[in-house]
């Protein structure tokens, strides 16, 4: 009876389907004997887990460990051996490529643990326990021989990456979910000592007729967003421009989520994204940080003014979602040059601005240089920074709230209008966002999840008690519209911050023009409600005038709102 192996991993949603399980299970073939895909997520009780995984009656689980899965996983591992003993685990995966015997001592149910890049150590081990012989001297695998651990000689990784059949061709890839991972390439040209590229810094290509084949097959299938995860997918300009004409070319419904260097993107690469239909591309861009010491210091040498001029003239465009990425807590970055970043980075106007403190991972050389470097960190996944010799504790906690309100603010797109005249009233984004992180903290706002509406009203409680009334009255109007331009206002329910005093000419003008709009749509299945509000800042020369805000609701879609003015 050929020996059954169940690889799985908990994910942190459910919308992600793993893509390392099936490119590993792909590249066993049949020479390791029968392997199934179970995936489970982290929220799930570890009882129904475990009992998922029995069920199967494996005689192998290989588990895929990662930053958040680390604890769980672990402990599932003691678990299965303890309920069912006989069976082996095997893990990998980035979070324990590092790790020494000491882990093998700590969870006596790992049997073997597999270091870095997966296919060619796990199908050396399931062959070998296939044909009920020891693993002997694998590449990059540590295995349990009764009280003894045997450590495998280091080994390459995979030198064609064609040699892995498709997982998608092959059916191993959960294709119901709505996100789905795909890799053109793997390793990165750049050494940046926070990430875990730096220790593979040799690009590896699958061959151009396999990305094609494997691109095809998922636009097919239009799969709603598929997720590209090169650590830098146009290192080679050519050979991302081919990728992307070919996308263009085939694609029917799906989108695509591309890690790029937008310092990279040359004149041809730009004048072919001019292309791209709204909404297809999405790019994640790591500015990381804008101070050169710190680029320096990390091994992150790029050109900030070409990566700027490129992100501007992608804004310009419009068609592409753009989501940038700054990282606090480098080296040589304090607090205050960290909010310099913030502000250059915003000048740029991404959709999304994410603000993440850097985690030292296991085997990053960030972590091997945080003793000299006196960085302090937590021991624990996902590996925070706790402080510096030049970013304090207190500091990263201010950084931390003013991301948590960058995700609020700036990321919902719902107060546009209001954080472009924050940042005027101000002097800049940044200073604007630290009066009202400290305002966040001493109301004890940071501790629970707010709905929309009192995000808004938060801010409009900052405002009355730190801006003087003058000063007060643009930014009240500005934060008023945006509100009726993020959800539909209640006329008997509206917020402080909106002046509802009509006139009865108000009214009627009012009436008037619902009975037109009413017109418009009869017939047509769309619902049209209404909101009208005095607005006396929002003109050049401060006149009054009378905004009404029509809502159409149609069967199947969201809303949408028409905005217009009264004199």
């Amino acid at each position: 009876m050929a020996m059954r192996t169940v690889l799985s991993t908990l994910h942190s949603k459910f919308i992600h389907a793993s893509l390392a399980l099936p490119c590993m299970s792909a590249y066993c073939g049949k020479d390791a004997g029968e392997i199934l895909i179970r995936e489970f997520t982290v929220h799930e009780p570890r009882e129904n887990v475990l009992a998922a995984l029995l069920a199967e009656s494996p005689d192998v689980v290989g588990f895929s460990v990662y930053l958040w899965n680390r604890r769980e996983t672990l402990e599932l591992a003691d678990a299965l051996v303890a309920a069912r003993p006989g069976i082996r685990v095997v893990i990998g995966g980035p979070e324990v490529s590092y790790e020494d015997k000491q882990l093998f001592r700590r969870h006596p149910g790992v049997s073997a643990l597999i270091r870095g890049e997966g296919e060619i150590p796990l199908k050396g081990l399931l062959a070998a326990w296939s044909r009920d012989e020891q693993p002997g001297q694998i590449p990059r695998l540590a295995w349990r021989d009764g009280g003894r651990i045997i450590e495998g000689p280091p080994g390459p990784s995979l030198e064609t990456l064609d040699d892995i059949p498709s997982p998608f061709e092959g059916g191993l890839v959960d294709l119901s979910r709505p996100l789905i991972y795909y890799e053109t390439s793997r390793g990165c040209p750049y050494r940046c000592s926070f990430c875990m590229s730096a220790l593979d810094d040799r690009v590896r290509s699958f061959s151009m007729d396999r990305i094609r084949g494997d691109l095809l097959f998922l636009m097919r299938k239009e799969i709603p967003q598929v997720k590209l995860v090169d650590r830098t997918f146009n290192y080679d300009a050519s050979r991302a421009r081919e990728i992307f004409a070919f996308i263009l070319e085939h694609n029917r419904k799906s989108r695509f989520h591309f890690e790029i260097g937008a310092h990279l993107l040359d004149d041809e690469t730009l004048d072919l994204l001019e292309k791209v239909p709204p909404g297809v591309f999405q790019f994640e861009i790591g500015v990381q940080s804008t101070l050169e010491e710190t680029l320096d210091a990390v091994g992150r040498r790029v050109s900030l003014e070409r990566l700027e001029e490129n992100v501007r003239r992608l804004r310009r465009t419009g068609n592409i979602r753009l989501h940038l990425d700054l990282i606090a807590g480098l080296p040589e970055e304090n607090y205050l040059s960290f909010l310099s970043s913030i502000d250059r980075v915003a000048a740029m106007e991404p959709h999304h601005l994410q603000i993440e403190p850097v985690k030292l991972l296991p085997g990053s050389p960030l972590r091997r240089m945080a003793d000299e470097l006196e960085i302090r960190f937590d021991p624990h996944p996902p590996y925070s920074i706790l402080g510096s010799p030049i970013l304090s504790f207190e500091d990263l906690e201010r950084l931390r709230g003013i991301s948590r309100l960058m995700d609020l603010t700036w990321n919902s797109t719902h107060f546009s209008g209001f954080l472009d005249g924050m940042r005027k009233e101000w002097g800049s984004l940044s200073a604007g966002l630290e009066g009202l992180e400290s305002f966040w903290r001493e109301r004890n706002l940071f501790r629970h999840p707010l709905s929309r509406r009192s995000v808004f009203e938060e801010v409009w409680n900052f405002l009355k008690r730190d801006m003087e009334e003058e000063g007060r009255e643009l930014l009240q109007e500005l934060l008023a519209r945006d509100f009726a331009r993020s959800e539909r206002v209640v006329p008997d329910n509206a917020p402080e911050f909106f002046d509802i005093d009509l006139t009865d000419a108000d009214r009627e003008a009012v009436r008037t023009l619902v009975r037109r709009e009413s017109e418009e749509f009869k017939g047509r299945s769309v619902k049209i409600q209404h909101f009208a509000a005095i607005f006396r800042r929002r003109t050049e020369d401060g006149g009054r005038t009378l905004r009404v805000f029509i809502y159409l609701t149609r069967p199947g879609s969201g809303m949408e709102v028409r905005e217009i003015v009264i004199r």
